[in-house]
């Protein structure tokens, strides 16, 4: 299937082109050849991927809808048929008038002798392999009537053992926001999609029910001079190559990170956050922890007794500012209402920011430290904010369930107001940044739904940024790619944050 490719977690960088988009590049691709070449490609590549995917199915059902997309299914069933599989094609919306193409499909079909059936009349149909083309990339509403019907009994089927394949997305998904339209969406294992790589396939509930994705190009080139509407980047990104270290080097070479956090009964977070930006390869790491009005600076001087050559330096934050001036700093993991003191300097004065957690919480709550934050690009100052959907939702002023719904324009929304970096973590952490092509990363998975990785990814950003002259932009999608490629191949259970830590560590050393 040399015309088909798989997009997981170790693809390079792959343009994701929302509908929009996708039209535009399909009426392109349709001027240029002869009606009926773009869904008999379809059809051929879904047929295949069908037949590789699922090599013994013998009873093969297509849940084919009334548009093109149900076209496409039914040309699969044509294509199967060729290559020794019976298919049966079950209509949705019988009685609506298909587009040109996919009465071509269905012509083609019942000359093949392929069995077609309303699918009102199926209850009683089994499956080793079901073909979902219900609805493309279209679908903006909840799925209702007879097609909420179909996804219900391919849910049933898929109960039963039936493998799922997808045409170009799950039907009731939304193609470029990945939520679920309405209460039923098919929950595909695979998904092919079409022309080009659709957004919501990678972030929000697509990756639960995209399954593994898929790429046909169909024969369509991309057009020339226009950017996708994101990239979705893995392990071969650009950004993850690693440069070799020099013999000459010393620690001094690979620069200090500060860990500004951990208050009182939370000093965990900081000492991860510590420990990942030691492992990322900082030459040096400090562990300021804050500490509020009642607690003496002795009160708070520990050490990490498993990873020693972490230095704790109380009030740093306070310090030299032209020590400030020189580190990569890594703010709020832990820090509860204390950091809040310790941010308009840290702001004013770190080249190299990155702000979690509670240092984000503060921010939220107070216009003029997000006035700082936006402040910094122009002073040349970077910085990498890392929220969380509730966060980014308080630096919004939105919800969570409005960022969630539509993650991308989120991110690149937030990081606009902020001039930064923003990476959006959760299902497809999407990584933006003002004026560039927001990223969704297609490493991870929800072992990593646990407490104490957000920090860990934090230190992580921070002790890969001290050690590299890259931009943040890109420093953060090395990070976010290798934070999640760690938790590879998924397991059951979550992985512990400190655990996390050793993998991440064995895992950049080429263990």
């Amino acid at each position: 299937m040399s015309d088909i490719e798989r997009l997981d977690s170790a693809v390079a960088r792959v343009a994701l082109l929302g509908c929009a988009a996708t039209r535009r590049l399909e009426s392109a691709a349709l001027a240029r050849v002869a009606p009926f070449t773009l869904m008999a490609r379809a059809g051929d590549a879904v047929a295949r991927l069908a037949l590789a995917v699922a090599p013994h199915a013998e009873r093969i059902v297509v849940f084919a809808g009334p548009g093109n997309n149900g076209g496409d299914g039914i040309e699969a069933a044509s294509r199967l048929a060729a290559f020794g599989k019976r298919a049966l094609v079950l209509r949705v919306g019988a009685r609506a008038i298909p587009p040109a193409d996919a009465a071509q499909a269905l012509a083609r079909a019942h000359d093949a002798g392929i069995e077609v059936r309303d699918s009102a009349a199926a209850a009683d149909v089994d499956a080793d392999l079901v073909i979902d083309a219900l609805l493309g990339i279209g679908a903006a509403r909840p799925p209702e009537g007879e097609i909420a019907d179909a996804i219900a009994h391919i849910a049933e089927l898929a109960a039963r053992g039936a493998h799922v394949v997808a045409v170009d997305v799950p039907s009731g998904l939304d193609a470029d926001r990945g939520r679920a339209l309405g209460a039923v969406c098919v929950v595909a294992d695979d998904t092919l999609t079409l022309i080009a790589a659709k957004p919501g396939l990678f972030t929000s509930d697509g990756r639960d029910h995209a399954g593994r994705v898929w790429c046909a190009p169909l024969g369509v080139a991309a057009l020339e001079g226009s950017d996708p509407d994101a990239w979705l980047v893995g392990t071969r990104d650009p950004s993850c190559a690693v440069a070799r270290r020099r013999h000459a080097a010393h620690k001094g070479s690979f620069g200090d990170v500060a860990v500004v956090g951990g208050a009182a009964g939370m000093e965990g977070a900081a000492w991860l956050a510590a420990r990942a930006a030691h492992a990322a390869g900082a030459g040096r790491v400090f562990v300021d922890l804050v500490r509020n009005a009642r607690e003496s600076d002795d009160a708070r001087s520990t050490f990490d007794a498993v990873r020693p050559e972490l230095m704790v330096r109380p009030g740093w934050s306070a310090g030299d500012a032209a020590v400030v001036a020189a580190t990569t700093v890594v703010c709020g993991c832990g820090g509860g209402d204390s950091v809040r003191a310790a941010l308009p300097r840290l702001l004013s004065l770190a080249p190299r920011l990155v702000l979690d957690a509670d240092a984000l919480n503060a921010i939220a709550a107070d216009a003029s430290l997000l006035a700082l934050v936006a402040a910094r690009a122009a002073r040349g100052l970077a910085s990498v904010l890392t929220p969380h959907p509730l966060e980014a939702a308080r630096l919004l002023a939105s919800t969570a369930a409005t960022v969630q719904s539509d993650r991308i324009a989120a991110a690149c929304e937030l990081a606009r107001r902020c001039r930064a970096v923003v990476v959006l973590k959760g299902s497809g952490t999407v990584i933006a940044a003002p004026d560039a092509v927001p990223r969704v990363n297609a490493t991870g998975n929800a072992s990593l739904a646990s407490a104490g990785t957000g920090d860990v990814l934090a230190g992580w950003i921070g002790g890969r940024w001290s050690a590299s002259n890259a931009p943040a932009l890109d420093v953060a999608t090395r990070a976010v790619v290798e934070h999640g490629a760690a938790a590879e191949p998924e397991r059951p259970g979550a992985i512990r944050a400190a655990d996390l830590i050793e993998m991440l560590h064995l895992r950049a050393r080429g263990g």
